[in-house]
């Protein structure tokens, strides 16, 4: 370890207190104990320790509620239950209010250092978890900020020269010439929409999502969806077969965001079918969920390669070999799907079909 790690221990026993104090001696952890939940709770706040052991049968504030105060006001301290009164129900209850295990009395000096160590462990990883998710925002900051100010700029600049050179010089360059020309308009103009779903991957703010919700109608978010898709369908020669009960319940969403994630999805399915077959589109309803499933008639995902669908960049072997793609349409949509508070996953049969679901919870007014 390479730093000292602090430890509270609140018992109404001394004597556990005293042996649980003398067994931890020596280690590299700096330790305070308390008699009560109240004066544990006065030491959380002043000593900021990194795990908690406590006693679930005290006079005063109990252990639960110990829990419940150290879960407020610092969820990523570790809790451990220490009691006599060990039963099934106690051992639920402590897990729900946040603490990582229980340790029944009476306990040897072994067990005790076995759970502190595992117990420290996980204080370990779960600062560890923290700082990289920081890391990463940062990174995500500094990457959007990049992709704006030092690519799209110029980049872009170089984009509407071209047009404008390659209008200029409809009449004077040779054939060859204007391939040449119209291969590096089209390559700039796959490195701009690269750029532009960078920054919409960075971009899409869970929170600012969320303060937008209305009660949102899923069959016009729908209709929306497929008429954006409805261009590509129509050159790819694939039918959007849609069935849409009459009536549905409302999701609780943003329609901007939510029709987004249906275009990806929809567009997917067209780009991954075969010409001349058909996407199906499913909506139902059921157990306080709307769902919506989207099975393309194309070259299916490996099974080996269904848990990376949703990640930045994915590209499927097997889809390159339809359409490109930047694969970052399925990240956008995995996100905002999950800001609606839903879940989408995937299955899929090689060589046959591909079916992506979402499930939203249906909107009940108060």
């Amino acid at each position: 370890m390479n730093r000292r790690y602090k430890i509270i221990i609140i018992d109404d026993e001394d004597i556990v207190l005293d042996s649980c104090t003398q067994i931890l001696e020596g280690s590299n952890y700096d330790i305070a104990t308390a008699s009560n939940g109240t004066q544990g709770l006065q030491l959380v706040q002043e000593f900021q320790p990194d795990l908690i052991f406590v006693d679930l049968k005290m006079p005063g504030i109990s252990g639960i509620e110990v829990l419940e105060r150290v879960k407020e006001l610092d969820p990523t301290v570790v809790t451990v239950v220490i009691t006599g009164y060990a039963t099934v129900s106690s051992a639920v209850e402590a897990m729900k209010q946040g603490a990582y295990d229980f340790l029944p009395k009476p306990f040897t000096p072994d067990e005790f250092r076995l759970i502190t160590e595992r117990s420290i462990e996980r204080r370990c990883l779960t600062l560890e978890t923290i700082a990289l998710r920081r890391e990463k925002e940062i990174l995500r900051e500094n990457f959007a900020a990049i992709v704006s100010h030092e690519l799209k700029s110029p980049i872009g600049s170089l984009q509407q020269n071209l047009y404008v050179m390659a209008k200029d010089l409809e009449n004077v360059l040779s054939e060859t010439q204007k391939s040449r020309l119209d291969r590096m308009i089209v390559r700039i103009d796959d490195v701009m929409k690269l750029i532009h779903s960078w920054l919409r991957v960075m971009s899409v703010d869970i929170s600012k999502i969320r303060e937008n919700f209305v009660s949102l109608d899923v069959r016009n978010a729908l209709t929306k969806a497929l008429e954006t898709v409805e261009p590509h369908a129509v050159r790819k020669g694939t039918e959007v077969v849609a069935s849409v009960p009459d009536e549905i319940s409302p999701i609780l969403g943003e329609e901007v965001s939510f029709v987004e994630a249906l275009v990806n999805i929809i567009g997917n399915a067209i780009k991954y079918s075969y010409s001349n077959t058909k996407v199906h589109v499913r909506v139902k309803e059921s157990t306080g969920f709307v769902s919506i499933s989207v099975t393309d008639a194309g070259v299916g995902i490996p099974k080996e390669e269904l848990p990376y669908i949703f990640e930045d960049f994915y590209r499927g072997e097997s889809g390159q070999v339809l359409e490109g793609s930047h694969g970052l349409g399925l990240t956008i949509s995995r996100r905002i799907i999950e800001a609606h508070d839903g879940t989408i996953f995937v299955e899929s049969e090689p060589g046959k079909s591909t079916t992506f679901t979402i499930n939203i919870p249906v909107f009940r007014s108060a």
